[in-house]
């Protein structure tokens, strides 16, 4: 089999290596998965910087959340899959093209489904889904505000949010985006240029406030979300672009009761009862099979052009998904 490993932090495309090992054979309660499809997501990337929080230890590891695999063999004991499934694993270290799991966590692909959208299904479109849910008890006509819009969990905000009434600013860093935002459910687009952001969101809105707001960057642009508010809203932080701590004024904690809180998508299924994740399961496959979840994909790299894939998904103004490809 290959797989990427690396055993420092630093530049994904300089640290990672492709080994070549032994297929290994699963146990009692295991399967073999050939992955068809491995995701590539800003998490793995940090991950790997050593700049996501969560950092696995001791290294040597395997990057890796999603992906879409074929089982070709299951240990003893193992009845619920059988060779030839679709399989959605669940957990990391899928940046391999073949991987062996506890039988617990070879989720079943919806039937029939697209097996780039099936891989790219439970990471983004759960969080988006969840972010939108979990915090605010939002109303038809309620505003969120979201920056990194242009990225594949806000554009599914900005969809999600349309299909239940709520209006949607979206905050981008260049120009030429707001069509296709607009397309995808967006309100109003706002590039943020530098200037006073809490003020061009409300400009925005007209003048209402959000009540939640998303944010994928960290650092000031927390502040500013924070700052646009509705007394009593909340920011979610659900990312660390900026690769700086969140920074937010006392005065909106103290005096307008603004909560600041994270999402991770790995604690939330490592939480979540059954009733929610079937809840859960079942939106995602129901939006799967109306190609709801359609998510564009700017390049598809075999294992071996790791370099290039990392740099390619590393790139700003990048639009669409970078995915690994097995054979």
């Amino acid at each position: 089999m290959k797989k990427l490993v690396y055993d420092r932090h630093g530049d994904p495309a300089e640290v990672l290596q492709l080994q070549n090992l032994p297929d290994p054979e699963p146990g009692p309660g295991e399967v073999r998965l050939r992955m068809k499809v491995m995701t590539i997501n800003p998490a793995d990337l940090l991950t790997v910087e050593g700049r996501y929080g969560a950092e696995p230890e001791p290294l040597p590891d395997t990057p890796g959340f999603g992906g879409y695999g074929i089982v070709d063999a299951v240990g003893e004991g193992v009845d619920r899959v059988k060779p030839g499934d679709a399989i959605l694993p669940l957990g990391r270290g899928f940046w391999s093209d073949t991987v062996v799991l506890d039988a617990r966590m070879a989720a079943p692909a919806p039937e029939g489904a697209d097996p780039e959208q099936a891989a790219m299904m439970r990471a983004n479109p759960a969080t988006a889904d969840l972010m939108l849910r979990d915090y605010v008890d939002l109303q038809p006509g309620d505003w969120v505000v979201q920056n990194a819009a242009n990225s594949a969990v806000g554009r599914l905000v900005a969809r999600f949010a349309r299909d239940r009434g709520l209006k949607t600013v979206n905050i981008v860093r260049r120009d030429g985006l707001e069509q296709d935002l607009r397309a995808e459910g967006a309100d109003a687009v706002v590039v943020d240029a530098g200037g006073d952001l809490a003020a061009s969101i409300l400009a925005a809105t007209g003048g209402e406030r959000p009540r939640l707001a998303l944010d994928a960057v960290g650092g000031q642009a927390t502040g500013a979300l924070a700052e646009s508010l509705a007394p009593g809203g909340v920011v979610v932080v659900y990312g660390l672009l900026s690769g700086e701590p969140s920074v937010i004024d006392a005065r909106d904690l103290v005096f307008r009761d603004i909560t600041v809180t994270g999402f991770w998508l790995s604690e939330w299924f490592g939480k979540a009862d059954r009733s929610k994740i079937g809840r859960l399961n079942g939106f995602l496959a129901e939006q799967l099979a109306q190609g709801r979840l359609s998510v564009d994909v700017a390049g598809r790299y075999p294992l071996e052009q790791y370099a290039e894939a990392m740099r390619h998904a590393a790139a700003a103004g990048r639009d669409g998904k970078i995915l690994f490809i097995g054979e």
